[in-house]
């Protein structure tokens, strides 16, 4: 038997980011773009950060509670961004939220959601055991469960960061995206227009690397200090189907990279980001990103976060 993966029955369009960017414009912030000289050279800093919640998955959540019939009740799981952005959405709609996390979730992250009114459940010991745990629960009381990027609508919501983009930076030639399960980078892909992408990755958080080389998503380590934000061990099949129809290009950093490009970003601008949102400014400065004048996806800043001195 073949260990690949058939391809999802649902796959988005870049019709389906224009119809999430009108569905979530009265809840999600429309995000300032920046533009700016770094070290002599043009770039243009998409402040994702800024979006309610502190990172951009709150539009895909929303997308997904207002596409089709909205439901009384949703379960997710998360190690901290996913879930907040849920349970806020679910808030903003009035719709009850459980969200289910490891028992090791920063209890600044775990505050916060259960500030929003979600209900928290605490299970394992790491995220995939926290999940395991949700969609049993999910299944048996027949309610939906939201996956963090393996969900057409979710990737749909995320893709209007790049239908902003190309309204307004149309200036900008490509477009740069830190990849975890790759639901940002593929909704990106498809609301970009025909700018080029590019999907950085830590060395050790090479999930889309992997599933690249592959032909089709597979587990993958997972060691980073952007481990927290980017640490999907295996790209979705929804997303991966995206990027096959549409290619991105690729790019590696280290953690030494990471961390430079966190404090840098502190320096030129004052952006506390944490560790993944400073993944694409990493490899903008090594080098590693095409384009004369990038776009770079400031994704969120969720983190606790010290600058060096």
């Amino acid at each position: 038997m073949s260990s690949r993966t058939a391809a999802p029955a649902q796959v988005p369009t870049t019709a389906d980011v224009h119809a999430a960017a009108e569905r979530i414009s009265a809840f999600a912030r429309r995000t300032p773009v920046l533009r700016a000289r770094v070290d002599g050279r043009p770039v243009t800093l998409k402040l994702e950060h800024l979006q309610t919640t502190g990172a951009f998955k709150l539009r895909g959540a929303l997308n997904a509670l207002l596409a089709g019939e909205r439901p009384a009740r949703v379960i997710t799981a998360s190690g901290g961004n996913h879930g907040l952005g849920v349970a806020t959405a679910a808030a903003m709609l009035g719709v009850e939220a459980t969200v289910y996390v490891p028992e090791t979730v920063p209890e600044a992250k775990a505050r916060r959601l259960e500030a929003s009114g979600a209900e928290l459940v605490r299970v394992g010991d790491r995220y995939a055991v926290a999940a395991e745990a949700a969609m049993k629960r999910a299944s048996a009381e027949g309610i939906r469960y939201l996956h963090a990027y393996n969900d057409p609508d979710v990737v749909a919501g995320q893709g209007t960061v790049g239908h902003e983009i190309a309204a307004d930076a149309p200036h900008c030639d490509t477009v740069v995206v830190a990849v975890g399960g790759a639901g940002l980078l593929a909704g990106v892909r498809l609301g970009a227009g025909d700018r080029r992408v590019v999907g950085v990755e830590p060395e050790g958080c090479r999930s889309l690397h992997a599933a690249l080389a592959a032909g089709h998503p597979v587990e993958a380590p997972v060691e980073s200090v952007a481990s927290s934000a980017l640490g999907a061990s295996r790209v979705g099949d929804v997303p991966f189907a995206v990027l096959q129809r549409h290619p991105v290009a690729t790019a590696l950093v280290t953690e030494d990279e990471i961390i430079a490009a966190r404090d840098r970003l502190w320096e030129e601008f004052r952006i506390a980001a944490e560790p993944a949102a400073a993944v694409p400014f990493a490899a903008w400065l090594a080098g590693r990103v095409p384009g004369d004048e990038p776009c770079l996806v400031i994704c969120g800043a969720n983190s606790g976060w010290t600058p060096q001195d």
